[in-house]
């Protein structure tokens, strides 16, 4: 009871739904979705992050059992199995979230509830308002990621949790289940969440490098010091705001893309004035500067981005991805861009060259290209959710541009300019200076 309790208390939240905002800015509500719509599930906006697969590999497609059935029929079919459900004692969860990122919200909080459990549990979580091809795109997606070997090798906690439809889609319900945990998984989440952090020193570090990147080194020319954002660019219809930094604590994959999805709620339902982007403090994911934590922190991030971009999220918000031992040579893909990373490696002397730095392309070392990477070396992890408008009014109407990276090889870039300026500044502090700078922030969160 007192588990069923805390799921409810955590979706009586997420109930005051407003849809993803348009290309006009402005929030509407809605109760419906039209494939036009920005957050309706798109599969060729999942196409460049390599996520584009709809269907298990290897398995043939099952025919419709819901074909020629009358929507009475399968209302009825939809109760009868309800009620079965209740038989079953499976706790029915009731969600009124009317848009994909509530219910996203929603259904992200009960998996995370689910496991963090170490027993075996089972609910229905029903979302009347949510069109069911919403639901089936995450079942589909859900599907294939627990057959991909890269991401789940360093996803553990989600492979006890399985996510469907009940009835196979004639109602508009998910059922997610877990497993019982092993004792080996059980050692694995101890070990995981064995070290507490302190919201106060977290957010503290996380100033301390803005200020030091972004702020000192211009990193950002519309961030002017830690606790505002947007400055400078009222003329392309955007006024500055606060920076809300968010918090939490949890190691647990399924957990932190619920908090995700529940800052996507706020900065949706907050006018910019009040909030202009938000900065999520995730020093659980990924703890340290070894190769095993940089590796847990790119699988957790892609995470986030894959579930936003599958509702075309990224219409509305950009990401920034941050981690101590961030090496962009170390994400996939690491010859295409990757959302919320910087671009690759290798496109940093092309991107130059571009931007008319043709001296510092051809003399920059290696190393010194390297030293890019620092903008993106926080004390631990941590997420900036930007909004769309602000990066189309600061890069300009014309920031993408055909960029040649190779010998007869284009590729669509943008951000030029930044991305350019960036590598030049960083390289000119020098490795020294940036990484006790790094590493006097991660003090900061001992």
């Amino acid at each position: 009871m007192i588990f069923r309790r805390s799921i409810l208390l955590a979706l009586s939240t997420l109930t005051s739904a407003l849809a993803f905002q348009g290309s006009s800015g402005v929030i509407r509500h809605t109760t419906s979705l039209s494939r036009h719509d920005a957050f309706v599930p798109s599969n060729y906006r999942i196409s460049h992050t390599a996520l584009s697969e709809t269907a298990v590999p290897g398995v043939e497609q099952e025919e419709d059992p819901l074909a020629g059935m009358t929507e009475e029929q399968k209302a009825n079919l939809f109760q009868a199995l309800l009620r079965d459900l209740q038989i079953e004692t499976v706790p029915l969860l009731g969600c009124d979230a009317n848009a994909v990122h509530t219910m996203s919200a929603a259904l992200w909080t009960t998996i995370a509830e689910l496991s963090e459990r170490d027993e075996a549990d089972k609910v229905c979580l029903v979302m009347e308002a949510i069109p069911i091809g919403a639901l089936q795109a995450f079942v589909e997606d859900f599907t294939v990621l627990k057959t991909q070997g890269r991401l789940m090798f360093e996803l553990r906690e989600l492979e006890r949790v399985s996510v469907s439809l009940v009835g196979k889609g004639v109602g508009p319900a998910f059922i997610i289940e877990t497993t019982e945990r092993t004792e080996e998984e059980i050692q694995v989440k101890n070990a995981r969440s064995s070290v507490a952090y302190d919201e106060a020193k977290s957010t503290a570090a996380l100033k301390s490098f803005i200020d030091r990147i972004v702020v000192n080194e211009q990193a950002c020319p519309y961030t002017k010091n830690v606790d505002l954002a947007a400055v400078g660019l009222d003329k392309q219809g955007v006024p500055p705001g606060p920076v809300a930094y968010r918090f939490d604590a949890s190691s647990d994959a399924a957990a932190v893309v619920g908090v995700f999805w529940n800052c996507v709620c706020e900065l949706l339902s907050k006018p910019q004035e009040e909030i202009s982007t938000t900065m999520l403090s995730l020093p659980a994911i990924g703890p340290g500067t070894s190769e095993a934590s940089s590796k847990r922190f790119s699988a957790v991030v892609e995470l986030i981005s894959r579930y936003l971009v599958l509702f075309r999220g990224d219409d509305v918000f950009g990401l920034v991805h941050f981690h101590p031992a961030y090496d962009r040579t170390t994400i996939e893909p690491l010859d295409k861009p990757a959302y919320g990373h910087l671009p690759p490696r290798d496109w940093l002397r092309p991107m130059l060259k571009m931007n008319g730095n043709t001296e510092e392309a051809e003399n920059m070392t290696d190393e010194d290209l390297a030293l890019n990477d620092y903008q993106r070396k926080a004390p631990f992890t941590a997420i900036n959710i930007l909004r769309v408008n602000q990066l189309n009014a600061a890069s300009g109407a014309k920031s993408i541009v055909d960029l040649e990276v190779a010998e007869g090889v284009t590729e669509k870039a943008s951000g030029i300019n930044t991305y350019s300026r960036n590598a030049i500044r960083l390289a000119g502090v020098g490795k020294d200076a940036l990484e006790a700078g790094l590493q006097a922030d991660i003090a900061m969160n001992e």
